[in-house]
């Protein structure tokens, strides 16, 4: 089998427990697992081909370490990113305010990286909307201020999870960035739909 071509290096960021690893499991298994998460350390790697049009569209998605200690090591893994789904739990205040330092990191660091905004776990607040700590408009109004595309997502439900990566696949077909070399020949063994790993994990 010959090795799949990364056409778009997606990184994900965001503080620790936003649900950054949820939102990829569900986007490419299908499935949210129930339970606590062991947290991500350095970053995890998955390849996923998406149809654009006429297109095949590979989507190389490193889903980084939220914590503060790894925040070097973030910065690692969003170097030559075409992409950046940035991740706040719509339900606590503190991650909005952790996701606009990322923003700020990218403008000065990834000029190329298009932005997306991302609110996590709607499920909760679509439960009991006194959960919600960022007003809807208010993020609203920043991703317009920072030129970026804006999802809120639940990853339990499936809700707009589809829909944000189908968005990047789209814009990046549309704007027709270059392929990055240094992602390509991602070999994806015997499976079809994507190729998992951890890096830097606990031994």
């Amino acid at each position: 089998m010959s090795a799949m071509r990364v056409d778009a290096k997606v990184v994900m960021l965001g503080k620790e427990s936003v649900g950054k690893t949820s939102l990829v499991e569900r986007y490419v298994h299908h499935r949210f697992l129930v339970g606590p998460y062991q947290n991500t350390i350095g970053a995890a790697f998955v390849a996923k081909p998406i149809q654009v049009g006429d297109k095949v569209i590979t989507l190389g998605i490193w889903d980084t370490a939220g914590s503060e200690r790894y925040e070097a090591m973030s910065r690692i893994y969003y170097r030559g990113a075409r992409a950046a789904v940035v991740c706040y739990d719509l339900t606590d205040s503190s991650s909005f305010q952790r996701a606009k330092f990322w923003v700020k990191e990218l403008q000065n660091c990834e000029e190329l990286c298009k932005i997306y905004l991302c609110g996590t776990k709607s499920d909760l607040i679509e439960g009991d909307r006194s959960l919600r700590q960022i007003d809807y408009h208010d993020a609203q109004d920043f991703t317009e201020e920072i030129g970026a595309q804006y999802f809120e997502t639940s990853s339990k439900t499936g809700k707009n999870v589809d829909e944000l990566f189908q968005k990047v696949a789209e814009d990046y077909n549309s704007t027709a960035f270059q392929f990055m070399t240094e992602e390509t020949g991602v070999d994806l063994g015997q499976k079809k739909d994507s190729y998992f790993y951890t890096c830097c994990h606990n031994n």
